[in-house]
């Protein structure tokens, strides 16, 4: 009598698989949400560069920088597509001082940022990761600050 053995795998063989590829999947969600965050991170350096360079032209043509992101007397900048963070300063306008992003954090996330004739630092601020904001600024020399970190 030949004996056959049957091909394929049995269900516990499968169930077994199936329960290391879950275990697997869970131990690097986080780590892909961390990353996946950085990456929305990219896009606030990218506008708070755009905003610095536009405050450079404003000054050189006016002698003074201004609050006003939009609109008369300002850079005439607003963020193209969708973005996810809230650039400009507190206590303004929306669409003329500052743009809320897909988020919709609040303008009030925004007050490391400030304006004078000689000066200024444009804040970002959007919840990227997490319950905490990312909060980014750059100042008139070109230097972005991480003021608030969600990532950590």
């Amino acid at each position: 009598m030949i004996k056959t053995h049957p091909r394929g795998f049995t269900l516990i063989e499968l169930m077994i698989v199936v329960a290391i590829i879950a275990c697997l999947s869970i131990l690097s969600v986080p780590h892909l949400m961390k990353t996946l965050a950085k990456a929305k991170r990219s896009e606030a350096y990218l506008y708070l560069r755009a905003i610095a360079q536009a405050q450079k032209v404003y000054y050189a043509e006016h002698g003074r920088y201004t609050a006003t992101l939009n609109g008369p007397e300002g850079l005439g900048w607003t963020p193209e597509g969708f973005y996810n963070y809230t650039y400009g300063f507190a206590g303004s306008q929306e669409g003329v001082g500052h743009f809320i992003g897909k988020y919709e954090t609040p303008a009030s996330a925004l007050s490391a940022a400030q304006i004078s004739d000689n000066g200024f630092t444009i804040a970002a601020a959007g919840r990227i990761y997490g319950d905490t904001h990312d909060i980014l600024t750059i100042d008139e020399q070109g230097r972005i600050t991480l003021v608030q970190d969600a990532l950590q």
